[in-house]
């Protein structure tokens, strides 16, 4: 098992200043509260070790990759969470309206499901026509990304154009 102290504080600057560079390239904001950010990334650090990959340090990870895909940081949840409640569940991400105090955070439900509930839909059969897709297809205006989902993204990842300039596809 991986001690929490074997990670040095050189490995989670390194990794903060990439998330912080990843997020505002991708329109997003690290939560400024840069002391409790960072502990959150040393979490991130020691499920890596754990695990191989960035469970979500405020999650109970199994150890299957396969079964935690929805919770590897950034999380499925992320974008939900930011654009209900103003922060991801974790409280890594903000959103802007947050962080300019136009909104406060209060609790944060858990969105995942039970893992018998995660298994069912795994099982049930992949879509056999437009019609019986899981989740609407949002594209962007701007340079047409497709992505499938709840709803539309805070930011297209590829041109970075904001949520409003995503449609409903499908």
């Amino acid at each position: 098992m991986t001690n929490e102290n074997d990670v040095s504080k050189e490995a989670i600057n390194k990794l903060y200043e990439r998330l912080k560079k990843e997020a505002e390239d991708f329109g997003y904001q690290l939560n400024p509260d840069i002391e409790f950010t960072k502990e959150l990334v040393k979490g991130l650090i020691v499920n890596e070790k754990r695990y191989g990959y960035w469970a979500c340090p405020c999650r109970l990870a199994s150890g299957n990759k396969e079964e935690d895909i929805d919770i590897i940081c950034p999380c499925d949840y992320r974008d939900l969470d930011l654009n209900e409640y103003g922060a991801c569940y974790c409280g890594l991400y903000l959103s802007r309206a947050v962080i300019e105090g136009k909104k406060t955070i209060g609790s944060i439900p858990e969105r995942r499901l039970s893992e018998e509930k995660r298994k069912k839909i795994h099982e049930k059969p992949k879509a056999t026509s437009i019609s019986s897709l899981p989740f609407p297809v949002w594209r962007c205006s701007v340079c047409g990304y497709l992505c499938a989902r709840e709803g539309p993204p805070e930011v297209c990842p590829i041109c970075k154009a904001k949520k409003e300039r995503f449609r409903r596809f499908i």
